[in-house]
């Protein structure tokens, strides 16, 4: 059934992001889906017990996700233009190197939390070994805001829901 759902997601992307129609494209398409269906099924549906239900609400919340993202990155980008553009912007910039120990439990969620760090401009994921993760960022704004959490904070609501009420019960 998985990897079903899987070639149809892929092919349906395909589709859409292709904008061809003719027979070259869509059976372009459907081999393509084939072949990344059958090398990345177990990396897309890792996780079998979650219920159809479950899959659902974690989409859902995932697009909300989205935007939430677009606007950090919007704000990340600003702050790197006054950086740029600015004396006192110029004199703010200090590379360093953040380490982070996450609550974050599936290799899923860590790696949309690694790659939301990655798009924010100004900060790089460099490394993750474990529950750490090395993040290279250009001033201490941008440190701050990823050592306050907002992001893991963001990326647990949608896919580790029990885990961040567990994370608040303990406080």
């Amino acid at each position: 059934m998985y990897p079903i759902v899987v070639f149809f997601l892929l092919l349906s992307n395909w589709i859409v992001f292709s904008g061809k129609f003719d027979a070259f494209h869509l059976g372009l398409g459907v081999v393509s889906s084939l072949f990344i269906t059958w090398i990345s099924q177990d990396f897309l549906f890792h996780d079998r017990s979650k219920t159809w239900e479950e899959r659902m609400r974690e989409a859902g919340a995932f697009l909300q996700y989205i935007p939430w993202l677009i606007v950090e990155i919007i704000k990340a980008n600003l702050h790197v233009f006054k950086l740029a553009m600015s004396r006192t912007g110029y004199e703010e910039v200090a590379p360093r190197i953040v380490t982070i120990k996450t609550y974050l439990k599936t290799d899923f969620a860590k790696f949309v939390f690694a790659n939301s760090i990655t798009l924010t401009p100004g900060t790089i994921t460099m490394l993750i070994r474990g529950d750490v993760f090395h993040v290279h960022t250009m001033s201490q704004f941008l440190e701050d805001d990823l050592l306050e959490g907002a992001i893991e904070r963001k990326v647990a609501e949608v896919f580790e829901p029990d885990v961040l009420k567990r994370k608040k019960r303990k406080r």
